[in-house]
């Protein structure tokens, strides 16, 4: 199936909110993936609402300068209650990069996001496995399946509360792995435990990745596999 051929079959009738904090700089281009499925999706400001949305992405970026700590900042903003609210109400929530850190920063999924054993900020391709695709933001995967999605991060060493129940629970939903699909140190690009490059919270409805899926929309830009995790959370809402 193509990317045009999954964009026809995702519902026009669905809202996202792509919530942006004073730093956010991948705000609109999540929008404009999410655009091109024919979603009704919106920018809003973290002064303002998220209420009646379906779903709430949190874009990257760098929010207040990640002071204090990448997220940090932003986590303790009033609208975080709104995201608690719609991860509550079952609906999907994903963070990629910032977000990621932000979702992070709250509590409201596990773990923590450390500096890249290289010390460096790091804008590369990376391959992922996909761990499970029990999720809304990999359903349009098969289990096994690399793929290839940017990264840009100079924080995102992932490292888990407690790895055990990530996998008893099957809530990892990427590793980093090489070409062959197999989970290597070479292949992992900021030192994440394990190789894991994202996660889900304990219900299932809200993911963490550090690579974005956004710069991974179109095939012209090198990949649209980033695409699918977009597809899969909207299908979510509205299958």
């Amino acid at each position: 199936m193509t990317a045009t051929d999954r964009s026809e079959s995702v519902s026009e009738s669905t809202s996202v909110g792509v919530l942006k904090f004073g730093g956010s700089n991948c705000d609109i281009d999540v929008k404009k993936v999410l655009d091109s499925m024919g979603e009704d999706a919106e920018l809003v400001w973290y002064k303002e609402s998220l209420e009646g949305h379906d779903g709430v992405v949190l874009p990257g970026g760098f929010s207040y300068g990640d002071y204090l700590r990448a997220g940090a900042i932003a986590s303790e903003t009033d609208i975080m209650e709104d995201v608690v609210e719609i991860a509550d109400d079952g609906k999907p929530v994903l963070g990629i990069c910032n977000g990621a850190q932000i979702l992070c920063e709250s509590g409201i999924v596990e773990g923590a996001y450390a500096q890249n054993v290289s010390a460096k900020f790091q804008c590369e391709w990376v391959n992922l496995r996909v761990e499970t695709t029990d999720s809304p933001f990999t359903s349009e995967f098969e289990e096994g399946e690399v793929i290839q999605i940017p990264i840009a991060h100079a924080e995102g060493r992932y490292i888990p509360e407690d790895i055990d129940s990530l996998y008893d629970d099957d809530r990892i939903l990427f590793k980093y792995v090489d070409e062959n699909g197999e989970a290597t140190d070479e292949a992992n690009p900021n030192g994440s435990i394990d190789n894991i490059a994202g996660v889900l919270g304990e219900n299932r409805n809200v993911g963490v990745m550090m690579p974005h899926p956004e710069r991974a929309s179109e095939s012209l830009i090198g990949s649209d596999d980033g695409r699918r995790v977009f597809e899969g959370m909207v299908e979510s809402v509205d299958p």
